[in-house]
């Protein structure tokens, strides 16, 4: 129980405006412009999502399930993917990078088109790099990382199209969503 106490501390003090200070203005505008050139690059869409800390209801809800600190990360991002609707792309192909201040985690979310032909242990092993920046609290350079990863996986993966065919819609906002 004290150790639902102090996460539910953490996740409590922690909030849209923490993630907002830690990645700020300029910050998110140099991430929009990343997704923006990567996407221009094959036909996958990435999205962002920084949140503080999770809402108390949530974290006891599933402390009452007994979820590990990566299942609970793991839950909420695919929770996000959905939300933010990553999944909703025509080939689908879209990713979710999701940073939880909170517990220092990433997580990223690929969508069944790039998840058939990418397996775990890449997504993990990508994760597990991404973390230790985290870790070592260069946030941006984290993030920055995880966008030029996974756009080399699209790329390889969904190039863009030939010059002359239909272009690519942007189907997703390309700036980072906080919460």
């Amino acid at each position: 129980m004290a150790g639902l106490f102090k996460r539910m501390l953490r996740h409590g003090w922690l909030d849209q405006a923490d993630a907002r200070r830690l990645v700020g203005p300029a910050e998110a505008a140099r991430l929009r412009e990343q997704v923006a050139a990567s996407e221009r690059l094959h036909t996958g869409q990435i999205r962002i999502c920084i949140e503080g800390g999770l809402p108390l209801s949530y974290l006891w809800r599933h402390w009452r399930q007994r979820l590990s600190r990566a299942e609970l990360v793991r839950q909420r991002a695919v929770m996000m993917f959905a939300k933010l609707r990553v999944w909703d792309t025509e080939h689908n192909n879209g990713v979710l990078i999701y940073l939880l201040l909170a517990e220092r985690a990433i997580e990223l979310v690929a969508d069944r088109g790039l998840a058939r032909i990418v397996g775990p242990d890449a997504w993990q092993a990508m994760t597990g790099r991404l973390e230790q920046c985290l870790r070592d609290g260069r946030v941006e350079q984290g993030l920055h990382d995880a966008i030029a990863e996974v756009s080399a996986l699209l790329e390889q993966h969904f190039p863009r199209l030939p010059a002359g065919a239909a272009p690519v819609v942007n189907e997703l906002p390309d700036e980072p969503v906080f919460r």
